[in-house]
């Protein structure tokens, strides 16, 4: 018997092995493979890995935008208790811009050239609510205040391109606001911003999960972004999860390999004047990938173990619950 308790302890998100393959004239591309996790009501999830390394794909595939020839092949995405993944396409709808609303890296996939702001906005209030057109416009000023758009009546009357990059980027975030989602997908949304308006946006998601409870998945591949806005964190490499746990575990003591090579790749922990560490080698193809651990072939612990695909494990104490994809993970003093 399902309570109230019961629903409200339950993860507000649950992906469970999901698998997303594009089936090409070349082959099958297997961009994300067995991916799996969960997120809680006001919790922030960070994704992060290399450019290919299947976080935005994964996003894509929660929100049922994969367009043929990809599709899910595999496993399934709940929300709030629902399976999502083989509903109608009207129902999908419903969901996407009021209870989960993603937030692209290019604002021009979310914004209409021909359209001004004023109108988007107002259509998206429209769209999954009943109210009167003076109150949806407040609303929509009341969003671009919110993520430090200076003058939002003249913005409403804007094109987008009249705006800048980076204000087209804060009206995307304001219009992801507006119908107070329970969910965000954040898909590398502070790239074109400034470190300034970029600290901005990070405090305003904060403070919106914070007070409304709204649940975050931050996609990137910047560390120190994770480090201080995430509570855990999923590392991907080529399609996989390949380590997960709370943000602090992992980026102080990694467990896999390809974590260690990401935090050792960042500028900041070099010595001034040495030469910058990088992980050697590159991604394997997703097109027929080969067997066994994709980053084998990088990596200086690999050995015919390696040969055979890990699974993801918990390492050390369950309570904490960090894992890793490894037949040789690294010991906690490693790092």
């Amino acid at each position: 018997m399902v309570t109230d308790a019961t629903a409200a302890n339950a993860p507000l998100l649950a992906v469970e092995a999901l698998a997303t393959h594009f089936a090409m004239r070349a082959g099958v591309v297997h961009a994300i493979e067995d991916v799996s996790f969960t997120v809680a009501r006001g919790e922030i999830l960070g994704l992060v890995g290399e450019s290919g390394s299947g976080k935005s794909m994964t996003g894509y595939s929660i929100m049922g935008l994969v367009d043929p020839p990809g599709r899910i092949v595999r496993g399934g995405v709940a929300f709030d208790g629902v399976e999502i993944t083989a509903l109608p396409p009207a129902q999908m709808r419903e969901l996407r811009g009021n209870r989960i609303a993603m937030i692209f890296q290019d604002p021009m996939m979310t914004l209409n050239p021909v359209l001004t702001i004023r109108t988007q906005m107002v259509e998206a209030i429209h769209a999954h609510r009943s109210v009167s057109s003076d109150m949806a416009l407040e609303e929509a000023r009341a969003a671009l205040a919110k993520v430090g758009i200076a003058a939002p009546d003249a913005r409403l009357t804007a094109y987008p391109h009249q705006l800048s990059g980076g204000t087209r980027q804060r009206v995307a975030i304001a219009i992801a606001l507006l119908n107070r989602p329970k969910l965000i997908i954040a898909d590398e949304p502070t790239t074109a911003l400034d470190v300034t308006i970029q600290g901005q946006i990070l405090h305003e998601m904060q403070k919106q999960v914070r007070d409304a409870g709204t649940a975050l998945i931050w996609i990137t591949h910047d560390l120190s972004v994770v480090a201080g806005l995430a509570d855990r964190v999923c590392v991907m490499y080529a399609g996989r999860i390949v380590e997960a746990g709370a943000v602090g575990d992992v980026l102080a003591h990694p467990r896999h390999p390809y974590t260690q090579g990401l935090i050792d790749s960042v500028p900041a922990r070099a010595p001034r004047g040495a030469r910058l560490r990088q992980i050697p080698g590159m991604p394997p193809s997703a097109l027929d990938p080969p067997p066994g651990c994709a980053f084998r072939d990088r990596c200086t612990f690999a050995d015919a173990a390696c040969d055979v695909m890990p699974a993801l494990r918990t390492l050390g104490d369950p309570v904490r619950a960090q894992s890793a994809r490894c037949h040789h993970p690294l010991d906690q003093g490693t790092a």
